[in-house]
């Protein structure tokens, strides 16, 4: 989903900043940007607060500001019951999906106010409601609405939006890695929902590019779900 944002964005004249913990990855995204887009691509490690200050401090510099900033970086662990759920599952989670959406907006953030614009957009979940088996996941989504909503209180008057983009099913790495069985478990959820197919990353894009736009500039401490009416029915990661 990071990848098709950052190359829908550079199409819109963006210049692009990838950072992931695959450095390797990071490079095949700007790569994929087109010729005459502007990118740079960087290995950090997200929970790694000296490594994203670093790598911020070298995208504001080089690009001479920070005006959107995406984050997307997110795992998953195998469905696991609460009492046999290991701390370090539990930590892996928490500290990707949303520690680092905390370190990265504590770096962006004074570039935007120095700006007097900033669009934050952090990626959440319907699983923020609840999904058994994943309590790790959910916890952590649902820590992204409420720092998602408590950014967008402290950073309005600014001129900087926060807002949440919370995708059901879209058919990515992330889930081709999980187990054959919970895979045919939610997308038998999938066929079931009003709009019945999985997510694409063009989906994602198109909301991303609303929240980032100049012009929703009086939107913020939104959360919608990308999700073909899932949340409409049940609960899906």
């Amino acid at each position: 989903m990071g990848r098709a944002v950052a190359v829908g964005l550079a199409g819109d004249g963006a210049k692009i900043a990838a950072l992931d913990i695959n450095e390797t990855a990071a490079g095949e995204t700007v790569d994929l940007l087109g010729r005459g887009a502007s990118g740079r691509s960087y290995g950090v490690d997200l929970t790694d607060s000296q490594a994203v200050q670093a790598a911020i401090e070298d995208v504001a510099g080089s690009f001479g500001g920070v005006d959107i900033l995406v984050n997307c970086a997110g795992v998953i662990t195998g469905p696991t019951d609460v009492d046999v759920m290991t701390e370090h599952d539990w930590d892996w989670v928490i500290n990707t999906n949303i520690k680092s959406q905390f370190l990265t907006a504590r770096s962006c953030v004074p570039h935007m106010k120095s700006a007097g614009f900033g669009r934050i957009l952090n990626f959440g979940s319907r699983s923020w409601l609840g999904v058994a088996g994943r309590t790790n996941y959910s916890a952590s989504k649902g820590a992204v609405v409420g720092l998602t909503r408590s950014l967008a209180i402290e950073l309005g008057p600014y001129g900087i939006t926060a807002n949440c983009i919370s995708p059901t099913l879209v058919v990515t790495p992330l889930f081709e890695a999980t187990p054959k069985s919970d895979q045919e478990a939610v997308m038998k959820k999938v066929m079931a929902q009003p709009i019945a197919r999985p997510g694409s990353t063009d989906d994602i894009l198109h909301a991303v590019r609303f929240f980032a736009d100049e012009d929703a500039s009086f939107i913020t401490g939104q959360n919608i779900y990308v999700g073909g009416g899932a949340d409409l029915v049940f609960s899906t990661p």
